[in-house]
């Protein structure tokens, strides 16, 4: 398939978008970190975290490459750092709660939210990568691969996580580690087949 001229425009706006999600990310998990009660889910947000950190780097690397001024402000980077001190401060408000349980459930769900929009943001890049014409897809392709499969990791595991840990709560049987955690899924069909086998799990 013959590769096609993009917006160059908007890839910027992108990337602006995705340097504002892994910088708000650290901020997230350190605020999620905080709230976990279960210490496996401790352990892996921690991870997840360096892993942030990790992603933040090759973002400005990339920064560089491309000829893009990190500490430009567009209006959605903006927005995507308002959501981001939004997720923290719910985090702080249910922790301040007194309720830990309560706390590590808001947690994961705020983590699972600015999970879904960086999952989002480097398969729109990883898409550019793979069908946009440019000088720079090469350097756009390197990135991408560094970091897809931990995005993955990070969205389909913590939302299995806050599925078992709301079960558990609803007083039902849960399966902890998840089942995502415990097959170590990859993939959207993966999750989907670890979900389907939770009650053989439990």
């Amino acid at each position: 398939m013959a590769r096609t001229a993009y917006d160059e425009h908007q890839l910027d706006e992108l990337l602006y978008q995705m340097l504002e999600t892994e910088l708000g990310g650290e901020q997230i998990y350190l605020a999620a970190i905080s709230c976990a009660v279960n210490d496996d889910l401790r352990s892996e947000w921690k991870e997840y975290l360096e892993e942030t950190r990790t992603h933040q780097q090759v973002l400005l690397a990339l920064f560089e490459q491309v000829g893009l001024d990190p500490n430009v402000q567009t209006p959605g980077r903006k927005v995507v750092a308002h959501i981001g001190n939004a997720l923290v401060k719910a985090m702080q408000m249910a922790k301040a709660e007194g309720d830990a349980h309560a706390a590590e459930l808001v947690a994961c769900e705020c983590v699972v939210l600015a999970e879904t929009k960086d999952h989002m943001n480097w398969e729109l890049l990883g898409h550019v990568a793979e069908k946009g014409k440019s000088a720079h897809t090469a350097a756009l392709k390197a990135a991408h691969e560094q970091v897809e499969e931990d995005e993955d990791h990070h969205l389909y595991h913590t939302t299995g996580w806050c599925r078992e840990l709301w079960i558990s709560a609803l007083g039902l049987p849960a399966v902890l580690p998840p089942p995502e955690e415990v097959k170590q899924v990859e993939t959207a069909i993966g999750a989907s087949r670890a979900e389907q086998q939770r009650d053989k799990m439990l």
